[in-house]
């Protein structure tokens, strides 16, 4: 393939397992940093907006539930989209949707309008999506079919490292500001009041007015690199056995893939419920105040980050044992870092002391525990997918069963086997699907409407029989993507595939 195509429709051929697509993978690797923290700021929005408009817990997780409809409507006709201008027309003009989405933000705060909130994030999701649609197969295309998932998982990585940094950054700019009662405000001068909403709008409007200049600032950046241009709809997903089963006219005919959607839907759902109550779980676990536990939530998404670095160097296809090791060591060095300054143990680092256990010490415990997982898979990303679900749901029920501080470091280890879960199962979903990769794409970003669905089952339920118990809906999410790693994810038009 030419290395640098004007104009030129270039189809992904073997070519594509030698040639290095290094510059190409980093650039990409910013929109997953992005799409990752803009998605974790609902965390931090769903405390904030439940306060302001006095929101059960069913009323505000319709802000999962806007954010995550726009992945069902818009996955498919992004996917048409995509196929007809290409993957990187496909990522500036997701990322200018996206722009237009935190723009929103700005009026929303300024009439307090909840109507207006919900419709920005719908704009903004949208935008998200079609950033999804196109930049998930494309970082899957560009190499060696074998190593795809691991590809995924490095860039998915840097998705984890924007939700990460998204709860301090909100905790800080959001959650800092307190929310005061409607009768409290009304007790006030004019004057007073006035200033109080002015500052809780602005609380809202200047990160997200951030966020929208830095969507311009990438989608420009996009529009000036020349990046491989390759035809969606011919592009066989770096091999050609789609090519020797001529039954299949629709992608629709893939179970693996269909399997796949579903395993995607339960897997978003799950995740993004978890991560939706951690701030008001806290809050009833502990007495912990809304802005130190938006800090914690910190390591939730934090621990995806690390699983998923784990994850690039387990499924990758590196044999050299010593340079595995370092990159091991450093990934654990990551973790200790992440973990001493969200827990501010660095402060008194000589003399660590919580109830017996320092809670750096417990995190990297638990970061071995999903080091161990990740080697127990022996580099198979069906086994290891499967390994890891059977692990997260322990780890919930542990939670579930247990009060304090047990049951909150339960909940946030999740986080560490939650990691590679999406990009392995979209890896394998449309592993072979050919010239319906485009297709399969649209397929799988609509079933991320789960994390439309199951936030707000799980928040019914947890206005009814309480939050601690309502998280027995991950618990089963967990058990069918266990099946999809053993199972599902086999291609029924070769049984004998090791993926």
């Amino acid at each position: 393939m030419a290395t640098n195509p004007k104009n030129e429709k270039a189809n992904i051929s073997s070519t594509n397992i030698t040639k290095n697509y290094t510059l190409e993978l980093t650039i990409l690797t910013t929109l997953f940093f992005m799409w990752g923290f803009i998605t974790c700021l609902n965390d931090i929005l769903i405390p904030h907006l439940k306060a302001i408009f006095e929101l059960t817990y069913f009323q505000v997780m319709l802000i999962q539930f806007t954010f995550f409809t726009a992945y069902a409507i818009v996955s498919l006709p992004a996917g048409i989209l995509v196929e007809k201008i290409g993957y990187k027309s496909g990522i500036i003009l997701g990322l200018l949707t996206a722009a237009l989405g935190t723009a929103l933000f700005y009026p929303a705060a300024d009439y307090r309008s909840y109507g207006i909130f919900l419709f920005a994030l719908f704009v903004l999701a949208s935008g998200i999506t079609l950033l999804q649609v196109a930049a998930n197969p494309y970082v899957a295309i560009l190499g060696n079919p074998e190593t795809a998932p691991s590809r995924l998982n490095l860039s998915q990585a840097f998705n984890s490292l924007g939700t990460t940094i998204a709860p301090i950054f909100g905790s800080m700019l959001i959650l800092s500001v307190t929310v005061l009662s409607a009768d409290t405000i009304a007790s006030m001068t004019i004057e007073e009041a006035e200033a109080y909403k002015i500052m809780e709008a602005n609380a809202v409007q200047t990160p997200y007015l951030i966020l929208t200049g830095m969507l311009v600032l990438i989608a420009i950046l996009f529009s000036l690199f020349k990046l491989p241009k390759i035809d969606a709809a011919t592009s066989t997903s770096g091999n050609d056995i789609a090519s020797n089963d001529n039954n299949h006219k629709s992608a629709w005919q893939y179970k693996h893939l269909v399997l796949g959607a579903v395993a995607i839907f339960v897997y978003v759902g799950g995740e993004v419920a978890i991560g939706s109550f951690l701030v008001n779980y806290f809050n009833e676990l502990l007495k912990m105040p809304e802005a130190e536990a938006g800090k914690y939530v910190a390591l939730y998404w934090g621990g995806a980050m690390i699983g998923r670095f784990f994850g690039s160097i387990t499924l990758s296809g590196m044999t050299n044992k010593k340079k595995k090791n370092i990159y091991s060591s450093l990934v654990f060095v990551l973790a200790l870092v992440l973990a001493l300054y969200i827990t501010k143990e660095y402060q008194n680092i000589s003399n660590i002391s919580f109830s017996g256990f320092p809670k750096t010490a417990t995190f990297l415990v638990l970061v071995g525990l999903n080091f161990i997982a990740f080697n127990l898979g022996n580099r198979k990303p069906g086994k290891t997918l499967a390994i890891l679900a059977v692990f997260a749901a322990g780890l919930v029920i542990i939670s579930m069963i247990t009060f304090g501080q047990f049951a909150m470091w339960s909940i946030l280890a999740v986080g560490l086997f939650n990691s590679i879960m999406f990009p392995t199962i979209f890896t394998l979903a449309i592993y072979g699907l050919g010239k319906h990769t485009g297709q399969g794409s649209g397929i799988l970003c609509m079933a991320i409407v789960g994390g439309a669905i199951i936030p707000v089952i799980q928040g019914y339920f947890a206005d009814t029989i309480g939050i601690h118990h309502a998280f027995f809906l991950p618990v089963l999410c967990y058990a069918y993507i266990a099946y999809y790693g053993f199972k599902g994810h086999v291609p029924s038009f070769n049984k004998t595939v090791k993926v």
